[in-house]
């Protein structure tokens, strides 16, 4: 059997964000038929429609867009910035959602903060979206991590509590993904 191609998407541009380092310690904890990819945004453009319609999608969005029609499954992390998610984040989705390319396809958000809400509310504004684009969101269960920082070490879940949720919410999402595809 093929394994199952999930694209992680970091809603973060700093190369030490915990939502970086969030993102690579999943890999470990992932269902043994489960391969994770990270994809930076870091060189994805503002998104201008005036680009789009005079020269087409620049290169480093043809390669996210690729990236996302090879993926079986997406995960979207993203810190809280004012109560919803990323600029960076909300940015690719508009170049990755031209011409129906993120409809119907599984996906699940993740967030973590340092506060005690684990940026719920990004999490919430994120689901919003990506519920208008068509996608399947992955309903439960749902994955916000607070005090994120205290819990990582390095690029590793160093909290056992938080590890074991992680793990069980990627079976799932690997589960959920299986049953989209049949």
């Amino acid at each position: 059997m093929a394994p199952i191609r999930i694209l992680a998407i970091p809603g973060s541009l700093r190369e030490g964000s915990v939502i970086k380092q969030l993102l690579r310690s999943l890999q470990p904890l992932a269902p043994s038929d489960v391969e994770i990819t990270l994809f930076d945004l870091k060189d994805i453009p503002l998104y201008n429609q005036d680009v789009e319609d005079s020269v087409g999608f620049p290169p480093a969005v043809q390669a996210f867009r690729d990236a996302i029609e090879s993926a079986d499954g997406l995960i979207i992390a993203t810190p809280e910035y004012n109560g919803a998610e990323s600029g960076v984040v909300k940015n690719a989705i508009d170049w990755a959602s031209r011409k129906g390319l993120m409809a119907q396809r599984p996906v699940t958000p993740i967030t973590g903060s340092p506060g005690a809400l684990g940026a719920t509310k990004a999490q919430e504004s994120l689901r919003s979206v990506l519920n208008h684009l068509g996608m399947y969101v992955m309903p439960r269960p749902a994955l916000a991590i607070p005090k994120l920082p205290s819990k990582l070490d390095g690029d590793n879940i160093a909290d056992e509590t938080t590890a074991r949720f992680v793990r069980q919410w990627l079976a799932t999402f690997r589960d959920w993904i299986v049953q989209l595809n049949k």
